[in-house]
């Protein structure tokens, strides 16, 4: 079991804009991004934007390396005196969920995270594991053959890592979203 403690962690907030808000919740955003940014562990914030016919909310995902760090963030002044400062723009409170380690990797753009189960997680992140390393073992291992084991290994890792981080693993949870989050 991961150590929920040590391990990188992501709160992943939801929030509606009230309708001509737009433009001043752009700007707050940016504010308390930049606020968030100066607190130790953070590793980053993504926005994702409203889409009109597909997801009517506001997606805020900030990145923190442990569960400490993320909780000065969340307990902090600071963000309490900047979520006083969205309440006249927004139309609701903001939904919150927290996840950490490769449970990021099952997540679908634009909709609330759940966590799928760990069979499935695991069998998925198997999967595209498999087919990748032969991938990679194929094509780029030929490449490395002069540079130490160590080395080559090093670049193998991160390229898998990337990879499944930010192009196969978000395919894979669409194509198999109907397995991994049935509809109950």
């Amino acid at each position: 079991m991961m150590n929920t403690q040590t391990e990188p962690i992501t709160v992943v907030v939801a929030q509606r804009v009230k309708p001509g808000c737009e433009e001043d919740y752009e700007a707050w955003i940016s504010q308390i991004t930049q606020v968030a940014s100066t607190y130790p562990g953070h590793m980053g914030t993504n926005v994702v934007r409203p889409q009109p016919g597909v997801r009517p909310e506001y997606v805020v995902v900030f990145r923190f390396d442990r569960y400490d760090h993320l909780k000065a963030w969340m307990t902090s002044r600071d963000r309490e005196i900047w979520l006083s400062k969205a309440k006249p723009l927004t139309s609701a409170d903001p939904e919150y969920q927290q996840i950490s380690g490769i449970e990021a990797w099952f997540s679908i753009p634009g909709q609330v995270l759940k966590t799928p189960s760990r069979y499935k997680t695991a069998l998925l992140t198997w999967g595209a594991v498999y087919g990748l390393i032969n991938l990679l073992n194929r094509f780029v291992t030929p490449l490395l053959q002069g540079l130490p084991a160590w080395i080559a290994s090093l670049i193998i890792c991160g390229v898998m890592v990337v990879l499944l981080t930010y192009v196969i693993m978000p395919r894979v949870t669409r194509l198999f979203s109907r397995w991994l989050y049935p509809s109950r």
